[in-house]
């Protein structure tokens, strides 16, 4: 659907595209293709989608199902798009086959907050009285996927068709439209307050089904099929009615499948359910909140867990004498998929399994981005674009600079567009004494590369909640070596955490119970608030599990996890 110029917005043929090899949580491959910062599309089973990025700078580019706002936390969640919560405008629903790609949108806004693929054509949606599942969901706003870009937030594009959800159209924008004379009369201009609360009224069938406990009957609007046992996002009067036992049990589903969506891997099956219970839902309970068995109505881990294989969640054998392992999960079962952590235990859960840090915030790995500082070398250069000497600047603002220096005089090559000609201020900036004489034109890709390597290296990096911090260089990375102890011991060596944001001790402390071997932690000499890790062993593969999964830090930041011990075959 897209033109060629439209095509070329989105994959340029003059910049950079860069082709990733991503794996979800559940090691499924998917590959990404980035442009710039962003990715724009991504490719799972040889099949190309596009990211929200694509979608809003082309919003028209699938078909559209709108939705109300409070579902698109549940869409985050993981679960997929039930019809029930499915708004149909006066024009009707779009017309798709079953398995068509299709987009997901709020009411007022044009914008995509998702994709994904029909699991019924409208003629079946309609003859199934719009309940059931509609979309099963791809990829989302807010998601990883999102969380690799710029995290650019939702754009509001304006809806022109009559629907339910125009009274959300801003007034600037509407008069905006009417000074260009392309007004539409379906804009309405109902106060938005009260577009809000008709949403709330219409919306309260649907969200009241999404709550159904799991000893209730659905309710009649069909949207029962997003129901799950783990669902407990309750509101606060409903949970003080229930007796001590049925609070408990619903903890028990609530830790089981924070636990099984959020922490377990599919490479770690078989897990001991031993193992499962108290490194992974103990760790998913709620602060001021305590697993008990013997208070739920199971009594025994053993009596849950058989439950739970009844509804074909799970699978568990008995592959040693007496003792039990999850050897299957069923990842794709509605139970799981559409789970979602209640916000009170999501913000009061312990920061990555750290047990001791009572009060202690989720860890976020900050944001690092690349800076170039402008030398008096260079400044003749950007000075037509209003920079001077001890500027930093993106690597985008560099780009934007030179194609404006070029622009300005007139530098581009009359017989071949893509080569710029280098007059004397290129010259001095940018070629060696034995390349003045020879150079006379440069490829544009040639003329920013030497560019950005002539420039000052700093870094920005930003912490949620704090302002950012501009350094000179490059940012150090997490340093890990392996070294030689007396009577040939080995000991991983951990240094520069704090330059993340993380503490030297509580990463100690966590490596020193995942592993169960001593760890030390001092400080670096020469420095006065920097510290090393010292810990029993080569702990690379649980250190690399810890920083890349748990700590979610970029691998290109951490140097030395290729040192990891290989796996030796058995004689």
């Amino acid at each position: 659907m897209l033109s060629a110029e439209q095509l070329s917005e989105v994959v340029p043929n003059k910049e950079e595209l860069n082709v990733l090899k991503l794996y979800t949580h559940k090691g499924e491959a998917v590959t990404v293709y980035a442009n710039s910062r962003n990715p724009v599309l991504f490719e799972i089973e040889k099949t190309l989608y596009p990211t929200v990025y694509t979608l809003w700078a082309h919003p028209d580019l699938l078909p559209a199902f709108t939705t109300w706002p409070p579902v698109l936390h549940k869409l985050i969640g993981g679960a997929d798009l039930m019809l029930p919560g499915v708004v149909v405008p006066s024009s009707g629903l779009p017309q798709i086959d079953r398995g068509i790609l299709c987009a997901v949108t709020l009411v007022g806004n044009r914008a995509p907050v998702a994709i994904g693929t029909a699991t019924m054509s409208t003629m079946e949606m309609l003859a199934a009285g719009m309940k059931g599942k509609g979309l099963t969901v791809l990829h989302t706003y807010m998601d990883q996927l999102w969380s690799f870009g710029d995290k650019t937030c939702l754009p509001t594009i304006i809806l022109l068709d009559e629907g339910p959800g125009t009274e959300h159209a801003e007034k600037e924008e509407q008069d905006d439209k009417r000074e260009e004379g392309k007004v539409s009369e379906n804009i309405l201009t109902t106060d938005p307050s009260l577009a809000a609360d008709t949403g709330n009224v219409n919306l309260s069938e649907t969200i009241e089904s999404a709550e159904v406990g799991e000893n209730e009957e659905p309710s009649e609007n069909g949207a029962a099929e997003t129901i799950e046992e783990g669902n407990l996002d309750v509101p606060q009067d409903l949970e003080d009615s229930r007796s001590p036992q049925e609070q408990m049990d619903a903890l028990l589903h609530q830790c089981f499948f924070h636990a099984l969506k959020y922490k377990v891997k599919k490479s770690e099956l078989p897990l001991l359910t031993s193992t499962f219970l108290r490194n992974y839902m103990f760790s998913c309970c709620p602060k001021g909140q305590q697993i008990d068995i013997k208070k739920s109505s199971y009594k025994k881990f053993s009596k849950f867990l058989q439950s739970i294989q009844l509804q074909k969640i799970l699978q568990v054998k008995e592959l040693s004498k007496g003792v039990e392992s999850i050897v299957d999960v069923d990842w794709r079962h509605d139970s799981i998929r559409s789970f979602v952590v209640p916000e009170i235990a999501a913000s009061e859960s312990p920061a990555q399994d750290n047990k001791g840090a009572d009060g202690e915030q989720l860890y976020h790995p900050p944001e690092i981005i690349p800076l170039y500082g402008i030398s008096s070398k260079m400044a003749p250069l950007f000075e037509e674009s209003g920079y001077k000497k001890g500027n930093t600047l993106s690597s985008s603002e560099v780009r934007s600079a030179i194609i404006n220096y070029v622009k300005i005089n007139e530098l581009i090559d009359e017989t071949n567009k893509n080569f710029v000609k280098v007059n004397p201020v290129l010259c001095d900036c940018l070629l060696n004494k034995s390349e003045q004489d020879e150079i006379s034109k440069l490829k544009w890709d040639k003329l920013l590369s030497r560019c950005l390597d002539q420039l000052q290296p700093f870094h920005q990096v930003t912490f949620a909640g704090h302002e950012p911090v501009v350094r000179k260089g490059n940012i150090a990375r997490i340093d890990i070596t392996i070294a030689q102890r007396s009577s040939n011991k080995k000991v991983t060596i951990i240094k520069n955490l704090e330059l993340y944001g993380l503490d030297p001790q509580a990463v100690a402390s966590i490596l020193q119970q995942k592993v169960q071997a001593s760890a030390t932690v001092t400080m670096l000499p020469g420095t006065k608030d920097r510290a090393q890790v010292q810990i029993q062993g080569n702990q690379i593969k649980h250190l690399a599990k810890l920083l890349l999964e748990d700590y979610q830090i970029h691998r290109k930041y951490i140097r030395g996890l290729e040192k990891a011990p290989k796996i030796g075959r058995k004689k």
